[in-house]
């Protein structure tokens, strides 16, 4: 007996929400990490080698199993680019910036993403947008602005640094999911995610590789831990929740309920590595889930 359609939405609701909730705690793991002296690029290039065995299991039951003969050597090409843009290089840029700004800063801009996704869609279709999309989108930035401000009273330099770094990856992840709707649709999500994130673990590793010697990955054994549970829990995980949710909500529907994650972020921020959050962040922080909102909703 099939569930019923409110049973169906339910769970969908629940698989997103936890799937936000493990994304939203990457934050806080590379914060806890770097405690430990680890750079952007060695604690990156952890967290990819413990989640390349997973995405190549995936990959390759998905490839055996399905029917390929059709996929071209262009297709090839935009899997190589897009794992190179959205989980290599977004990725390498938003850790970076985190040596700089607080996690809730930091994943209040990334959240920014969809309005990005927007305004290259809107660019690409040729069309123009609303009144009610450009409201949305300013909203979302004024919360940027404010939140920016905030933090920028106690840090200056640090804290431009590291918004300029985190604001990059969150071009570089709107570009990403922009560029590989049509590669979706021919490969299917599961095959072209594993396959994409398999390119972006193979570009971090060769990326340490050259620049890094094999004594740098003599660290204290909690950053390796961190590096999995970073892996596991806010990489592997909540790429098979997120899809399995949309599959029950819809892509719009699974971005709205996926909303909450900067609140989770904030909150973990403060419980865990003790930032502090003012009354104009908090105001920001607001103004932002209440933009995004607007944009993903209409979606």
């Amino acid at each position: 007996m099939p569930p019923s359609p409110d049973r169906w939405l339910g769970s969908g609701v629940i698989l997103v929400l936890l799937g936000a909730t493990c994304f939203s705690v990457k934050s806080i793991f590379i914060k806890l990490a770097y405690r430990y002296g680890v750079d952007a690029a060695t604690l990156l290039a952890l967290r990819m080698s413990f989640a390349l065995p997973f995405f190549l299991a995936v990959a390759a039951v998905k490839w055996r199993t399905g029917d390929r003969t059709a996929v071209t050597a262009r297709d090839w090409a935009g899997v190589f680019i897009m794992g190179l843009l959205g989980y290599y290089l977004a990725s390498y840029l938003d850790f970076l910036g985190l040596q700089y700004i607080s996690a809730g800063l930091e994943r209040l801009i990334l959240f920014l993403y969809p309005t990005f996704v927007m305004l290259l869609s809107t660019r690409l279709a040729g069309a123009r947008l609303s009144s009610r999309e450009v409201f949305a989108t300013a909203l979302s930035y004024a919360g940027i602005a404010m939140a920016v401000y905030a933090d920028i009273s106690v840090q200056q330099p640090a804290v431009l640094t590291g918004s300029a770094l985190v604001f990059a990856s969150a071009v570089c992840f709107a570009f990403y999911l922009a560029g590989s709707e049509a590669l979706i649709r021919k490969l299917g999500t599961a095959v072209f995610t594993a396959t994409a994130m398999t390119v972006s673990c193979v570009a971090v590793m060769v990326q340490f590789a050259v620049t890094h010697a094999t004594g740098d990955l003599r660290l204290p054994a909690p950053v390796y831990g961190w590096a999995a549970a970073m892996a596991l829990i806010s990489t592997v995980l909540p790429a098979f929740l997120v899809s399995a949710g949309i599959r029950r909500l819809g892509a719009g529907r699974a971005a709205v309920v996926s909303s909450i994650g900067p609140i989770i972020t904030i909150a973990l921020g403060q419980i865990v590595l003790g930032e502090a959050t003012s009354t104009l962040q908090l105001a920001g922080a607001v103004l932002v889930c209440s933009g995004v909102y607007a944009v993903t909703r209409r979606a």
